[in-house]
């Protein structure tokens, strides 16, 4: 049967690539049919805030044209791609999920859009997200939660839920997320696909709406393995306008996944990473994927990690530091809402009366934590004291590199949880990144890719791949290898089991 024939939706963005450079299929005959879906489904899923699909096509129409004149284009020309609303975007609403930016539409492009608009990837839109990046469920947006598209009562991860869900809803073939402390690796993980968080600097975060800025990156999110190295390949390398862009050539992530081969790669099973906390059915599915990566030829060690115990609270003093300082600027006086402008007010109660409305209850939590521990007699006790456990982490990553070439670990410790569980236990919800936060603080690079389904609910287990800083590659080697492995357990990718919406 003819690409062109088939249900357009449910192929790789490889396939899709290649079907449009050969003439099967026209990228706006791909654009539509992930618009028609969208316009179908989204209404269950609320993967997306804003879908600019009159844009989408009419690039898609370019992208067609200038193929039919014979111009060269990239190698995932004429593919649909949703944001993550965290991006900015030129002439189009950038939200980050918050009240506080409602209707702002940027000047200028994030470069990693700017890479996507060159790479000739369509834009369908951005995706909904926990508001700027706070929160591992996305039930923190200031414009409602994201629905599992496995089960539309359960949480999609987050803070990037609505990215993964697209994906997840066969919405998008290709996305990109952001990730601080997991927000694209536990979304991966909770809707079973492809999330990776790139070396820290390795993806400029020029545009890139800032929560944490030591800790923020952007990056691919996906169905399958080759799919993210051809994304990362897009967006990644050094850009001069970001100071922390590192000057360096990109691993070649694509070359990586197409080898597969993890004979003779010593992995190390972190001993902190797993044991109590970890759902029964997490443990089961990682322990096969362990065997598996045995059978592969691999070498399995056991690496030990003590500082990653302190990494949750070390986390949550930075990021709420950082934060305070970032969210500064959203002050109501020169972009998004503002309130309580009517002549009688100074500018400082206009402000307050913005925040006081703009922000939302888990934002100004961590604004509150993070200016209390950057205050005069507290910074060195608290931040300075979280500083120095960071640097431990990033010790303990070099001593475990020294024994393995990579690390694996769970993703998450459960799979998704029910929607309104944990929305009001902010610890219940911090510890749901508690196997993802130690590489932000150490600036590594780890994917998240999709083992299987839990025995006991259903539901998608990831398990995470982490490489030293730089060395990306191996973790697209690892992650090929074993998805190819489990594709042939299966017969099937993972997300042909997922319910139909």
């Amino acid at each position: 049967m003819a690409l062109a024939d088939a249900d357009l939706i449910r192929q790789p963005a490889s396939v899709l690539a290649n079907a449009i450079a050969t003439g099967e299929v026209s990228a706006v005959e791909v654009t539509q049919a992930h618009l028609d879906r969208i316009a179908a489904v989204d209404g269950s899923v609320h993967a997306f805030l804003e879908v600019t699909g009159e844009q989408a096509l009419a690039h898609a129409a370019d992208v067609d044209a200038r193929r039919a004149s014979g111009a060269t284009l990239g190698p995932l020309a004429g593919v649909p791609l949703a944001c993550k609303d965290v991006l900015t975007t030129k002439g189009v609403p950038t939200t980050c999920g918050s009240r506080i930016l409602q209707g702002w539409r940027p000047a200028y492009d994030a470069t990693v859009v700017e890479r996507l608009r060159a790479a000739d990837i369509v834009m369908l839109g951005k995706t909904n997200m926990d508001e700027f990046a706070m929160g591992s469920s996305t039930e923190h947006s200031a414009y409602g939660p994201t629905h599992n598209p496995w089960d539309l009562t359960r949480i999609p991860g987050g803070s990037g839920g609505g990215s993964a869900a697209a994906l997840a809803a066969f919405e998008a073939p290709l996305a990109i997320g952001s990730d601080t402390g997991g927000s694209i690796r536990q979304p991966a993980a909770v809707t079973g696909t492809v999330g990776m968080k790139p070396t820290y600097g390795a993806v400029s975060r020029y545009g890139l709406v800032a929560l944490a800025s030591s800790l923020d990156q952007a990056g691919p999110c996906t169905r399958n393995v080759l799919d993210s190295a051809l994304l990362y390949a897009a967006i990644a390398g050094h850009d001069p306008r970001d100071s922390t862009s590192i000057n360096a050539p990109v691993p070649d992530v694509v070359a990586a996944a197409q080898r597969a081969d993890v004979r003779g790669l010593r992995i190390g099973l972190v001993r902190e990473l797993g044991g109590e906390g970890y759902q029964a059915g997490v443990r089961t599915r990682f322990d096969e994927a362990v065997a598996i990566l045995t059978d592969l030829g691999a070498q399995i060690v056991e690496v030990q990690c003590p500082s990653f115990d302190f990494a949750l609270g070390a986390y949550y003093l930075i990021l709420p530091s950082e934060a305070s300082s970032n969210l500064a600027r959203f002050d109501g006086m020169r972009y998004g809402l503002r309130v309580g402008d009517d002549g009688s007010r100074t500018v400082e109660q206009v402000m307050g009366a913005t925040r006081e409305v703009g922000f939302g209850a888990e934002v100004k939590r961590r604004i509150m934590l993070g200016t209390y521990a950057l205050s005069s007699g507290y910074y060195d006790a608290y931040y300075g004291q979280a500083q120095k456990v960071r640097t431990l982490i990033s010790r303990d990553f070099a001593a475990a590199f020294a024994q393995a070439d990579v690390l694996i670990s769970p993703t998450a410790p459960t799979t998704a949880f029910k929607l309104g569980d944990k929305v009001d236990d902010p610890l219940a919800m911090y510890l749901n990144d508690i196997a993802t936060i130690p590489v932000n603080l150490a600036g590594n690079a780890a994917m998240s890719l999709p083992i299987g389904l839990a025995p006991e609910d259903g539901l998608p287990v990831g398990l995470q791949i982490m490489a030293p800083p730089m060395a990306d590659d191996r973790c697209y080697l690892v992650g090929a290898a074993l998805e190819a492995a489990l594709l042939d357990r299966w017969g099937h990718p993972l997300l042909d089991e997922a319910p139909q919406l």
